[in-house]
């Protein structure tokens, strides 16, 4: 029961910390609709007082703080102030646009980083591995937002290989197998871009945890018996280097939802980070609160399901 219990713990915490960080930025939604030049400017004091009572900001804190968790627990997100749309509507019509990134950089960080990590284990010391493991230290220092920059300007701006930004191309009525493409060409950078930062720690750890296995006893019984060495390498000591691999996996999902923030901002694609960053701009506390919920609910259900994989995947840590 301790997973669940730190899960509730961290989940009442954060609900917390949600209601709490928008109301200590300066300003307040309405004086962000009342700044002259924005197209939803406002004028006077009486306008002013109702949207106050509208948006229930005339309340003393606490009794914002009771309506908002009320309204949570009941799925209601609260009305954008900004665009006077529900913000549940708003987020459901961004997260599988950040689903998809997430998914796919996860996905192809798996597929590459065990893999090689293993491979690289089992050659330890030798030219292929020391020309990964000089790879992947490089990439590992190079910060999410500036590889980001660098991927935009030279292969979409200067080479024209891929869209400059956006989930689809615009004005376009692309259906079936067209839009797929046109889809997937969108995806092909900030997918990448994001599938770096999780590669390096990926292929460090599943390279330390089979360097390991090497020495271990069973290794040295399987290649006495005349066991093949490609069953050897991935059935008998890969498996057991994933281990923590596992735990790797999951936890990134909080680097996943930090990472998307700045990925959507350089592609300019339509998700919840994307949307985060903008509701912050404009003091829209029910945007931002909506937005942030979803990522850190997110970040500590990922957690909860990595510690109940492990468990399950090596029983000595239920102990």
């Amino acid at each position: 029961m301790a997973p669940f219990a730190y899960y509730v713990t961290s989940v009442l915490l954060l609900l917390s910390l949600n209601f709490g960080l928008p109301r200590m930025m300066p300003g307040d939604p309405i004086d962000a609709l009342m700044a002259r030049g924005d197209p939803t400017y406002v004028a006077d004091g009486a306008t002013r007082a109702k949207l106050q009572r509208y948006y229930d900001l005339d309340d003393p804190l606490p009794q914002q703080y009771v309506h908002y968790l009320g309204a949570t627990v009941h799925g209601d997100l609260g009305t954008s102030t900004f665009s006077n749309r529900p913000v549940a509507m708003e987020l459901r019509q961004r997260l599988g646009w950040s689903f998809l990134i997430i998914a796919t950089a996860m996905g192809v960080a798996v597929l590459v980083g065990a893999p090689l990590g293993i491979h690289s284990g089992w050659r330890r010391g030798r030219p292929v591995d020391r020309g990964l493991l000089t790879f992947f230290l490089s990439v590992q220092n190079v910060p999410v937002f500036l590889l980001g920059t660098l991927a935009l300007q030279l292969l979409a701006v200067r080479f024209h290989l891929f869209p400059y930004g956006g989930a689809t191309t615009a004005f376009s009525e692309y259906g079936g197998i067209q839009r797929l493409v046109d889809v997937a060409r969108h995806l092909v950078l900030p997918a990448v871009v994001m599938a770096s930062q999780f590669l390096t720690l990926q292929y460090l750890v599943t390279r330390a945890a089979m360097v390991g296995e090497l020495g271990s006893d069973y290794v040295f019984g399987a290649r006495a018996k005349g066991l093949a060495e490609r069953r050897l390498k991935y059935g008998h000591a890969g498996r057991n280097a994933l281990l923590p691999f596992v735990t790797v996996v999951g936890l990134q999902f909080g680097l996943a939802m930090t990472s998307v923030v700045f990925v959507e901002r350089i592609f300019s694609n339509p998700g919840v980070g994307r949307y985060l960053v903008d509701a912050v701009g404009r003091r829209d506390y029910p945007a931002a609160q909506g937005a942030f919920l979803f990522l850190t609910f997110a970040v500590v259900t990922a957690n909860l399901l990595v510690e109940l994989a492990y468990r399950r995947v090596d029983p000595r840590t239920a102990i």
